[in-house]
């Protein structure tokens, strides 16, 4: 990783081909067994089934800027040339509100749009005094761990709000709708189980959807490309840029955008860093361990 995202530095993957290509399994090392077979079921489908069939040629795509001092923030931004939307990592650890402030109004001093991410981690009072003090964005992704806590906040603010966590995570990925507690659903491909269960869920949220990142390598980022150009309607820039927060990639040819849009693509491995093999044992056997609760299922 060019900078700490998500806590890490280094992205750890398991990589799979199969008759139609290449397919990803790389849950965090943190997500139990049960949570990780979703991840592996979605490698398993672009590997042997392929993308679904495209709608549109392109998928508009936002920066992302992680939680960076606001005067690194251009430096960050300089990797995705010709981004109109920038989401920014807000509520980190160890920061306070008005880094937050600072941070989001050196990105909306450089970007047209500016949305942000807490990843659930204000209260609903913190959530609101913070979404009152960060001004005009886009939406607020995930300001408040639960669904209840969601949509209290949402009756509080103007601004609109995303759910993420509270779909790729929950029992019930529609509960969020049921309690009125968003206005749009950002939807990750692995997470969920697959390219084509994003699109069946898509189909049932009543929610304008958005495709993002779960930090995956460019064979998962081909995956949430092929997904967003699926999509019937796609209202809002996706989440698919994140390959340039790697130093390395499992590829030379990663998804490149132009003019901050992807366009679908097959992505050839070839020569990836590859683990020390106590740790790709690691891999292996987790990957048997996933695969078996997908075959008890």
């Amino acid at each position: 990783m060019r900078v700490r995202f998500r806590g890490i530095t280094v992205r750890e993957a398991l990589l799979l081909r199969g008759p139609a290509g290449w397919g990803e399994f790389s849950p965090f090392v943190e997500y139990d067994d049960a949570e990780a077979s979703s991840w592996l079921a979605a490698g398993i489908e672009a590997a042997w089934l392929g993308p679904p069939d495209p709608v549109r040629a392109s998928v508009e795509i936002n920066a992302t800027v992680p939680a960076v001092p606001a005067s690194e923030a251009a430096e960050v931004l300089a990797r995705f040339p010709g981004a109109r939307t920038a989401k920014v990592k807000v509520a980190e650890p160890g920061q306070s509100l008005r880094e937050d402030i600072e941070r989001v109004e050196a990105v909306r001093g450089l970007v047209d749009t500016v949305r942000v991410d807490a990843n659930g981690g204000w209260s609903v009072d913190e959530a609101v005094a913070a979404i009152n003090a960060l001004g005009e964005l886009e939406y607020v992704e995930q300001p408040c761990a639960t669904v209840d806590e969601l949509a209290q906040v949402r009756r509080r603010v103007a601004t609109p709000i995303a759910a993420d966590e509270s779909i790729r995570k929950a029992d019930d990925p529609l509960r969020v709708v049921a309690a009125d507690a968003a206005d749009i659903a950002v939807v990750k491909v692995a997470p969920l189980g697959g390219m084509r269960r994003v699109l069946e869920l898509a189909e049932q949220i009543p929610l304008p959807v958005v495709v993002s990142s779960a930090l995956d390598t460019a064979v998962g980022i081909s995956a949430g490309i092929a997904t967003a150009a699926a999509l019937p309607a796609l209202d809002h820039a996706c989440g698919l840029g994140t390959g340039a927060l790697f130093v390395n990639d499992v590829t030379s040819r990663p998804p490149v955008p132009v003019d901050s849009e992807l366009r679908p693509t097959t992505v050839d491995v070839d020569n990836p860093p590859l683990a020390p093999p106590d740790r790709q044992q690691w891999w292996i056997d987790r990957l048997a361990r996933c695969h078996a609760l997908l075959a008890a299922r």
